[in-house]
């Protein structure tokens, strides 16, 4: 029997931390098997992703541009997948592909895990950006019973999420920003800006109650611009490398067929990859 091989697409790819994630878990648990980056352009993704049944993947991660194709294509998807449009984990099931998204439960676990009982009390939940990330956390948003409020720059996006998740999800202009924070328990980053090579996140936080809690997605630079303001202001923050971790749990038991911990080890694995002294 030959040894489990899976995957990270993407374009571009050599980026992904995740060949370090899964590639500690193996080595953890004596587990012989690969996990390897691929890099597929928008134009061979959709041939690259009909091939799997038949190839020797047992499957794998998808991440951006791809999440919307391999929604697509996957014949079979889990619940968070069928209400967000984007697949991020790939299995070979009875020679289906199927899919799923572990983005939204791994952002969710990622603050259990790095501010306890922060969803004690719900209430309104401002959150930037209305694509695949975004999605992903406006459905664990309301899971958790929150008001999501979308803002992106083009307010039609935001409202084609708002409709597609329906229930207390609404949509808005970057405009609204001020008045929607002044009623928000929690402010979420899922746009890449803040990301190093991106442009700063530029948001005013004064209206923010001083309870409030502002994490972002984005993990390089690990505390970025709004999250070093949010903590300027004494707000509690999270980073968005837990999500990264967390959401790379569900694959693993998949593809190896054990389920691996997040752990203050893994954590110090990819933080001395990023140069960041523990």
């Amino acid at each position: 029997m030959t040894a489990p091989r899976a995957f990270v697409v993407g374009w571009p790819i050599a980026q992904s931390r995740s060949p370090l994630i899964h590639g500690h878990w193996l080595a953890e648990h004596g587990i012989a098997g690969s996990y390897e980056r691929v890099a597929v352009p928008p134009e061979e993704i959709e041939s690259f992703l009909r091939s799997l049944p038949t190839s020797e993947w047992v499957g794998g991660n998808v991440t951006v541009p791809h999440k919307e194709m391999a929604h697509r294509l996957a014949s079979e998807r889990d619940a968070v997948a069928e209400a967000t449009g984007a697949v991020n984990t790939l299995w070979i099931e009875n020679g289906k592909l199927c899919g799923g998204n572990s983005d939204g439960p791994g952002f969710l676990a990622n603050l259990d895990e790095r501010a306890p009982g922060w969803d004690a009390r719900s209430g309104d939940a401002v959150v930037l950006g209305a694509g695949g990330a975004a999605s992903a956390v406006a459905w664990g948003l309301r899971e958790r019973g929150f008001r999501v409020r979308l803002v992106n720059r083009t307010l039609a996006r935001a409202e084609t999420l708002a409709a597609r998740l329906g229930g207390a999800v609404s949509a808005h202009g970057w405009n609204d920003v001020p008045r929607l924070l002044a009623d928000a328990r929690l402010l979420v980053n899922t746009t890449s800006l803040g990301m190093t090579g991106k442009d700063d996140m530029t948001i005013d936080l004064a209206p923010l109650a001083a309870d409030a809690l502002v994490t972002d997605i984005v993990y390089v630079p690990l505390e970025t611009p709004l999250l070093a303001a949010a903590r300027a202001r004494g707000l509690a923050t999270v980073d968005g490398l837990g999500m990264l971790l967390h959401q790379a749990v569900p694959g693993f038991e998949r593809w190896f067929g054990v389920r691996p911990t997040v752990t203050p080890a893994l954590r110090r694995v990819i933080l001395a990859d990023l140069g960041v002294a523990t």
